[in-house]
């Protein structure tokens, strides 16, 4: 998880562009060619789209700056990893 990476994400693009983009990413790692560090990269990309779109929601329904939201939601990721 890249926060620069994240706002840059957000900050360019549509939800639901960057959702269209995490359905074919995922159903590019179901095909049983794809390699272990293919999937290691494909995962990190997954996680910094889905990032963007949570952001993009803090933005839209909870009327959150971009920088406050991307804050959040970083906070909200490592507060569950600390569970």
């Amino acid at each position: 998880m890249k926060l620069p990476v994240i706002k840059h994400l957000q900050r360019n693009n549509e939800a639901d562009k960057l959702q269209a983009t995490v359905d074919v990413l995922e159903s590019f790692t179901e095909h049983r060619s794809v390699s272990e560090e293919e999937m290691d990269v494909v995962g990190e990309l997954i996680t910094n789209i889905c990032g963007a779109i949570e952001v993009h929601r803090l933005v839209s329904e909870e009327g959150m700056k971009d920088t406050d939201a991307a804050n959040a939601f970083v906070k909200k990721v490592l507060g569950s990893i600390d569970q």
